[in-house]
């Protein structure tokens, strides 16, 4: 079908994750006048579909399963849950629905203008634009922001036609709760996924390349998220790969190979993918537009998201670095104040300070310098470890499995990163991105009064403790490390 000239829009946006619709929504607030094109009828991007909303919804559900199992220490028992997975999916939905919608109706009410559809660049100026039923039209702007994300990562060993092979978003589908399941990838992704099919019944298996699991992460925050998947999962493979799957008779064969155990081949009921994901930056058309990619398919792009081509900007996972929600939002308040000249102080992506969070059981999260890269760059720090054995919060929540710690210059006393390992603490992480992007010293975050019990308590504590003044743990001389 010939495609025709549909609309002009001074600034086009091209996705509606999280990096898009703010991108559109706040280039509107501005007085643009700006389209959002994306190729789903739901907005809100992989996160809202398939990703970080439908797979927080299952680990909660998760996590009441797992509570009410360990409540039984304090003699409370309860019966076995039973699963209605319909009703699970259909809930899942739900939340998807009504976060979707709100977006939705955001949109109509700043006067964005959405299509649906997938767009390609075909030049510097225009888009062309590709409905799911196949029709085609033309769409020109004057400037376009990239806000496009990024997919799973596929091992050409690893794709096998079959249903029973999946990425995240087919795990989220939860197509049925297998026997037997292996999650290929020690990650975020495929630890969060691993506990919501333990927590519905499946037994899992955790295949990691790496030594440890969230390779990367400090080892002293990976070791109580290690002993407690440990008792949930039917097993946690490290320096260990899977080499070939293939399906046969309903079930999906694996061989495994590892440096102690050698060559091993497993059978499975399902597998989950997870080893990373990459920018979604293949046929988009950017070679037209003369947008430069880097080797990993990254959009290469300027202080400002600005690309080879100046009025084309990018932001979000499309840029590679952290792909998380909330920087590819930080990344459109940037951009978008760039837009017209006039930024007011937005820090270019490379200098933010971006927190992560992986949302297993316990929760594991970390921000700013972290000691492993201190170590790495043979960099002098204090660390200062709080245990939440000594949090009365904690104890009296019975999970006291949990550590927060702070990464502290010796010299002058400011705080320069954080990391928390137990329930919560993706919500106590705020605090220390707040502390270090303000410049604060251990003894200014200790000084800020702290509500007993709670968890909060933890980093004051660990602030305290650098000074050898914490109460609820015994003084020790510092240490630089």
């Amino acid at each position: 079908m010939e495609a025709t000239e549909l609309l002009h829009s001074p600034l086009v946006v091209l996705g509606g994750g999280p990096g898009g619709y703010p991108a559109a929504f706040m280039a509107a607030d501005a007085g643009h006048d700006v389209i959002l094109v994306d190729d789903a009828a739901v907005p809100g991007g992989t996160c809202l579909r398939n990703g970080c909303i439908p797979s927080k919804a299952l680990l909660h559900v998760a996590r009441v399963i797992t509570e009410a199992a360990e409540v039984s220490a304090a003699g409370v028992a309860f019966v076995k849950p039973e699963i209605d997975l319909e009703r699970l999916r259909a809930w899942k939905d739900e939340v998807i629905a009504k976060l979707g919608g709100g977006v939705g109706q955001l949109a109509e009410a700043r006067s964005v203008r959405t299509v649906v559809a997938r767009g390609t660049l075909l030049d510097e100026h225009t888009l062309e634009l590709t409905t799911a039923n196949g029709e085609s039209s033309r769409l020109s702007f004057d400037q376009l922001i990239l806000a496009t994300g990024s997919v799973p990562v596929w091992p050409s060993p690893l794709v096998v036609e079959s249903s029973l092979v999946m990425d995240s978003a087919g795990a989220l589908e939860l197509p049925d709760v297998p026997e037997r399941m292996l999650v290929v990838g020690g990650g975020y992704i495929g630890l969060e996924m691993g506990t919501v099919y333990a927590a519905l019944g499946s037994r899992v298996t955790v295949v990691e390349m790496a030594e440890s699991l969230l390779p990367g992460v400090d080892g002293d925050l990976v070791r109580p998220l290690n002993r407690s998947l440990g008792e949930r999962f039917e097993s946690i493979r490290l320096k260990t790969s899977v080499e070939r799957l293939s399906v046969e008779n309903g079930r999906v064969s694996a061989v495994m190979v590892s440096d102690e155990d050698g060559s091993a081949t497993e059978s499975f009921d399902r597998v989950l993918v997870a080893v990373g994901r990459r920018p979604n930056s293949e046929g988009l058309g950017l070679d037209a537009a003369g947008v430069q990619v880097g080797p990993t398919g990254e959009v290469v792009v300027d202080a400002d998201g600005r690309t080879s081509c100046a009025h084309v900007l990018a932001v979000g996972d499309i840029c590679g670095g952290a792909m998380l929600a909330h920087k590819a939002t930080r990344d459109a308040r940037r951009v978008v104040s760039a837009l017209d000249g006039t930024r007011t102080g937005e820090k270019a992506a490379t200098d933010m300070l971006v927190p992560a969070v992986a949302f297993t059981d316990p929760e594991v999260a970390w921000c700013g310098l972290t000691e492993t890269a201190a170590r790495g760059a043979g960099r002098k720090v204090l660390v200062s470890r709080f245990p939440w054995a000594a949090s009365g919060r904690a104890q009296a929540s019975g999970r006291p499995d949990g550590l927060t710690k702070l990464v502290i210059d010796p010299e002058t006393n400011r705080v320069l990163g954080a990391g928390l390992v137990g329930v919560g603490a993706g919500e106590l992480i705020a605090e220390a991105v707040l502390a270090i992007s303000q410049g604060l010293t251990a003894e200014e975050l200790a000084s800020a009064m702290h509500p007993h019990p709670t968890l909060s308590e933890t980093i004051s504590e660990a602030a305290e403790h650098a000074s050898g003044r914490a109460v609820h743990v015994l003084p020790r001389r510092h240490r630089e490390r």
